[in-house]
């Protein structure tokens, strides 16, 4: 009788030891500061679902929006350090962190939130950076041409932007100094009280703001400047011991999500500049176009921001000449 009950004891031990990590399920938070109604935010719910549904319930994952987690510009950290195991933040808001990252939001003239983000993606891929290696990165996004609006006054030339103070975030403040304004280096979640209350001229943003965060409200303005026109890079990234404590399927899984979800928000952001633009115009805003020899003037100015980059990474040990030849080829 021992002779057989010890044996089946031992395979229903081992059994269940199998059965039980078998349909084991992974938890994981997501921090993001972008507002529950936002489209990233809801595109990050929707990230969310598919990682959920496609690894049949092995992965959880709740989502904390509109920074309760983490502020934006602590998102990155929070991560490494595990406050949170995946995160959505603005490279730009941590100025000087992510050097490569950085080219992507020089004034290259985007013309669309799809073609920036492809770029943006072909960055990570190309050049790996060393800056992200403390994370695993999911993918970047980007946004669509990012434009000047001012509140009270028209810009149609350089002189008209002289000594204004505006609201931009990281290398787009470099742009906006280059221009002869004065950069106003603050979040996009400050800049609707920050215009409403005059303590800035304006913001350099991306069409879509003026309704994702409600900025046609309290923008009269709309400056064409595409010669110049800037991106800011997202990145979505998780940390790196809950990554590797995924299976190989799993982690599979979740690169074929990350691939569709890139196109999904460059895609999403064109779409919500085309919403931004007719929020704008319902509230009175009035667009100003650059004529070509303006257009000239201003690209002219920002090159040196070009350069300077290129200048400064370098003594980083990282070749900005070649990062910024590759976005240049890649437009």
């Amino acid at each position: 009788m021992k002779r057989f009950t010890i044996p089946a004891l031992l395979v229903f031990c081992f059994c269940t030891f199998f059965t039980l990590n078998a349909t084991a399920k992974t938890q994981l938070t997501y921090s993001n500061f972008f507002p529950p109604t936002h489209f990233n935010s809801l595109l990050a719910e929707a990230w969310i679902k598919e990682v959920e549904t496609r690894t049949n319930g092995e992965i959880t994952i709740n989502y904390f929006p509109a920074g309760t987690l983490t502020k934006a510009h602590q998102t990155y950290d929070g991560v490494v350090q595990g406050i949170a195991d995946i995160g959505m933040t603005c490279l730009a808001y941590t100025k000087g962190r992510f050097p490569v990252g950085e080219a992507i939001d020089l004034p290259m003239g985007y013309e669309s939130g799809v073609q920036a983000t492809n770029v943006a993606n072909g960055v990570l891929e190309q050049f790996d950076p060393e800056e992200f290696k403390d994370t695993e990165m999911m993918f970047l996004h980007a946004h669509g041409p990012g434009l000047l609006h001012t509140r009270d006054k028209e810009v149609r030339t350089l002189e008209d932007l002289n000594g204004l103070k505006i609201r931009s975030t990281g290398v787009s403040g470099n742009t906006v100094a280059a221009l002869g304004g004065s950069p106003v280096g603050k979040a996009m979640n400050e800049t609707y009280q920050m215009l409403q209350k005059g303590v800035v001229d304006g913001s350099v943003h991306p069409v879509e703001t003026n309704k994702g965060w409600k900025v046609g409200e309290v923008v009269s303005y709309m400056t064409q400047n595409f010669s110049t026109a800037y991106t800011t890079t997202f990145a979505i990234f998780m940390n790196k011991d809950k990554w590797n404590g995924l299976t190989p399927e799993q982690q599979k899984i979740i690169r074929e999500i990350n691939a569709e979800f890139a196109l999904k928000h460059g895609q999403a952001w064109d779409e919500a500049d085309k919403e931004g633009m007719e929020f704008f115009l319902e509230k009175g805003g009035k667009v100003i176009p650059q004529s070509e020899e303006e257009s000239k003037r201003w690209a002219d100015k920002t090159a040196s921001v070009i350069d300077d980059y290129i200048k400064a990474v370098s003594k980083k040990g990282i070749d900005g000449q070649a990062v910024v030849d590759f976005i240049k080829a890649n437009l």
